[in-house]
């Protein structure tokens, strides 16, 4: 078929996700398939072959990121109902004081949104900000932006969190890598936007939030009193993040060969990585604390719950993808990308930011832009972390300006009392300065790699 075609259904395809999602309120999982067969059999694939890379998109692509999701959920909620996220946030406030309180906050953010979705760690701390708005007579948003920046930074940047999960899979990308430059180019990101949240944006809006519990955080009497130590929490957080870095770093430096790097490809593999994670934090902060082992189990299959629509959503993302590849249309497009004058981290940023500023999702921006750009990665044919860099890439670029299609820009706004327009004015512009900074940062990060080309 003819080259203006296929790009003619690459983009057709892409509105059509836009379209379903946006406009006729279809849900992003059954958009995303019915658009794959769309695409497919419009690209000219014979309708055996269309189901065929159905089931494997979407077994390739679950069959890594089920499992990292489900320990990281399980994880999460383990350190949500032990108390320790807030014993670290308390922590955190009371070593830097109250004047670092948003500078503290964000540090907390960054962190409890590794094993966390963004929406629960939300209401997990936001009774931290107020409470130290309380302390300091300053309105809330002082507090809350900046800790709404570290989470959105992490969400976006640092595995597990599905998104860059997801992408790092799609894109064969080193996790590893993805986590080490993801809070290398993290950091510096989270350090603009807090400081440019808690100075400029909080002027915007006082904000009025309305702290409400939950369905089912109901304080449970079985539960014990004792709380977890910081250095505990601090220490699960970290394991699965070094196990997975110290893997990779050791195989760069000694080689695959080496029996120590063989021994680390199976602790540092993320999903070893985070089951000793996950059965640590079922220990330490349920057994050891005098929580029963049939209430561990209860707080874990809770964890799961909220995962289920997002790996159906990850999972039909992959079938998309695998069918653009399948039927030689994200070729096509890799192509023309390839032929604008941009680099290629610049130009998995734009794809990124187009569709989520279309369609609100941050999941199905990254996503689908990973599934247009991965022939370009596969064409680039450069070593790692160059993969890594464009994951972050796209993350940096999903991020941008949410706004009133994204359930995110209505739950922040819920949260934290405020208008529609002053949403806009505050986490609207806080999540466009995150896109913006990140991937400045990311450029940064490929010119000091010193990778070519």
């Amino acid at each position: 078929m003819a080259t203006w075609y296929l790009a003619l259904v690459a983009v057709g395809g892409v509105a059509a996700v836009i379209a379903a999602v946006t406009w006729l309120r279809i849900h992003p999982f059954v958009a995303l398939l019915a658009t794959a067969i769309g695409v497919g059999l419009a690209a000219g694939m014979a309708p055996a072959d269309v189901i065929t890379s159905i089931t494997a998109g979407m077994g390739n692509t679950l069959g890594f990121v089920a499992v990292v999701v489900g320990l990281g959920a399980m994880f999460g909620m383990m350190l949500e109902e032990s108390g320790g996220a807030t014993r670290l946030a308390n922590a955190m406030v009371d070593a830097l004081g109250e004047a670092r309180t948003g500078l503290a906050l964000a540090l907390v953010g960054f962190l409890v949104c590794i094993p966390v979705f963004l929406d629960v760690a939300l209401v997990m701390i936001l009774p931290l900000a107020v409470a130290a708005a309380r302390r300091t007579r300053r309105s809330v948003t002082t507090y809350a932006l900046p800790m709404l920046a570290g989470m959105a930074v992490t969400h976006a940047f640092v595995p597990p969190t599905p998104g860059p999960t997801a992408v790092a899979q799609l894109l064969s990308a080193d996790l590893g890598w993805v986590i080490a430059l993801g809070i290398a180019t993290g950091l510096p990101t989270l350090a603009v936007a807090a400081w440019l949240a808690g100075t400029v944006l909080a002027r915007q809006a006082p904000g009025n939030p309305h702290l409400t519990r939950p369905t089912g955080s109901e304080p449970d009497p079985s539960q014990p009193l004792r709380r977890p130590t910081v250095g505990m929490v601090l220490g699960l957080l970290g394991l699965p993040i070094l196990l997975i870095v110290g893997d990779t770093l050791i195989g760069t430096v000694l080689g695959e060969a080496s029996p120590v790097a063989q021994w680390l490809t199976l602790v540092g593999h993320p999903f070893t990585a985070l089951l000793i994670a996950t059965l640590a934090a079922f220990y330490f902060l349920g057994i050891r604390l005098g929580v029963p082992a049939a209430r561990v189990q209860q707080i874990a299959e809770r964890g799961l719950e909220p995962a289920g629509v997002i790996l159906l959503v990850t999972g039909a993302g992959g079938v998309f993808k695998q069918v653009l590849i399948d039927s030689g249309v994200g070729q096509v497009v890799a192509s023309s990308l390839a032929e604008l004058p941009l680099p290629t981290l610049v130009v998995a940023w734009l794809v990124a930011a187009i569709i989520r500023l279309l369609q609100g999702s941050a999941t199905v921006a990254m996503i689908t832009a990973a599934g247009l750009v991965a022939p370009l990665v596969e064409a680039a044919g450069q070593p790692e972390p160059f993969a890594a860099l464009v994951t972050l890439a796209i993350a940096a670029g999903a991020t941008i300006a949410s706004h009133v299609n994204d359930s995110g820009f209505w739950l922040v706004g819920r949260f934290l009392g405020l208008s529609t327009g002053e949403t806009l004015r505050t986490w609207t512009v806080l999540e466009t300065i995150i896109a913006v900074a990140g991937l400045t940062f990311i450029l940064v990060a490929y010119g000091l790699v010193g990778l070519g080309g």
